[in-house]
Parts: structure tokens; C-alpha cells; sequence
């Protein structure tokens, strides 16, 4: 797969731990996403930071992040990254959107995402893939996966022609495909347990959740583990071509 080239659409601010860990949110996407001989560049979409036109099309994919924002709201560079994802699709380029990136992408395509009905979900979670759809016959994973996950948000209806593919008891829409070009996942595959355990010390000083909801994740999380390694699978797999 050499040669080719993808860029990270970064939808959310560093935070100093995955600065001072990994490089920032980037070294964490090209951990789980770059392969030799590959060129990836970095655009900070949500600090106005945008591909050129005539730079989208030296591209051969575009992987969306997660973020703290809402993909349902109406900041300037959200309705500039719509725009950004609606030409991706009549250009029939590869995108995989990623948590936030997974709502967005849903939406600039026609369907609607907003507060999760059930609440959010912090932790791991075990996601069921669909049996009936062709989208991973050709990787040989199991039909079901456990992936971390941290969102308020959730996709409520998918865009027309879109094909559910992953659900699971807490969400309806955990992965959805849209033509061969366009993958969503509602986790983060591209997480840690490290990122995960110190993003809940984060949401504690935020008073986001309390201390003995934290502990209780944080023992959730240490008896536990994601299949990481089949995720790197279906994300590559997708993104390159080759699912």
C-alpha cells in the first residue's frame, strides 16, 4: 500500500497528557492507522485549519476524530467541515469518521444525531456486528467486539441509502456504511486504556461525573480489554480499500 496519502481531520483540541504520551491526538491515529510508506498530514479543523480544494483530491483517504463539541451544532467550523464532507462524497473519496467524526459524517450525508437517548456511555463496551452485511466478509474477526467508548451523543437516524452494520444494547447505531467510501464507528478504536483512565480523571475535575462513578469505570476498565487489534483491522482494512 505504499505511496498512498490520508489526512487527519482533528475535530478536538490536544489535551497535555496525549501531548506529552503520544504527540497529541495525531500520534495516536497514526499508532493504530499508518502503515510504511504512507504519507498522513494533520489539519485542526476545529481551529479553522482546512485542506485546500485543490489539495483534497492528492489525497486517497480522510479519517474524522472524535471531539468534546456537539456534531449537531452550528459553529462555524462544524458548517465548514459539512461542507468539506459533502464534496469528499460527490469526489467518492474514502472517509472514516470516528465517534464524533461517526455523527458528523451521518449528518452531512442527510441523517440526524443528538443526545443519546438512554445517557451517555463511558467504558467498554461490547458491540455486535451484522451478520447479513458483506462489509466485513472479507476479515476474518468475530461477530462480536468489545471497543472503548466516551459519548454524550448518538447517531438517531441514518442517512438514506446508509447501511446499518454494528449495534449495540446501549446504542443503536455503533457503525454504519455509506456506499464503499464512507464507514462510521461510534467508539474509539484508536484509544488506550492509559487515554481512557486519565480522560475520566479529566471529566472528574469537571465535575462532568463524580468520584465513585470514576472508580467504578476504572475497575470496569482494568478487568477488561477492547480487541484493539481487530479494530486496527476493520479501520485499515476500510480506509485503504481492502474491506
Amino acid at each position: 500500500m505504499g505511496g498512498k496519502k490520508f489526512a487527519l481531520l482533528l475535530c478536538v483540541e490536544d489535551w497535555e497528557y496525549v501531548k506529552k504520551m503520544y504527540g497529541g491526538y495525531f500520534g495516536v491515529f497514526l499508532k493504530m492507522l499508518a502503515e510504511e510508506g504512507e504519507a498522513w498530514d494533520l489539519y485542526r479543523v476545529v481551529c479553522g485549519e482546512f485542506p485546500l480544494d485543490e489539495e483534497i483530491d492528492g489525497y486517497d483517504g480522510f479519517v474524522i476524530s472524535g471531539s468534546s463539541r456537539d456534531a449537531h451544532g452550528n459553529d462555524a467550523w462544524i458548517c465548514r467541515l459539512l461542507a468539506l464532507l459533502k464534496k469528499l462524497d460527490d469526489m467518492k473519496k474514502k472517509v472514516l469518521g470516528i465517534c464524533f467524526g461517526h455523527q458528523i459524517l451521518s449528518r452531512a450525508l442527510g441523517g440526524k444525531s443528538g443526545r443519546a437517548i438512554t445517557g451517555g456511555d463511558i467504558g467498554i463496551r461490547t458491540v455486535h456486528l451484522s451478520e447479513s452485511s458483506k462489509a466485513f466478509s472479507s476479515l476474518k474477526i468475530p461477530a462480536l467486539l468489545s471497543i472503548y467508548e466516551v459519548h454524550r451523543d448518538e447517531v438517531w437516524e441514518l442517512p438514506p441509502k446508509a447501511e446499518l452494520i454494528a449495534w449495540s444494547e446501549k446504542t443503536g447505531v455503533e457503525m454504519f456504511k455509506y456506499g464503499d467510501h464512507m464507514m462510521g464507528i461510534q467508539g474509539h478504536p484508536e484509544f488506550t486504556k492509559d487515554i481512557l483512565l486519565n480522560l475520566i480523571d479529566r471529566l472528574v475535575k469537571l465535575e462532568s461525573i463524580v468520584d465513585t462513578e470514576a472508580e467504578e469505570l476504572k475497575a470496569k476498565l482494568e478487568a477488561s480489554e477492547p480487541d484493539q487489534e481487530a479494530w486496527k483491522s476493520v479501520c485499515r482494512s476500510f480506509l485503504k480499500g481492502e474491506l
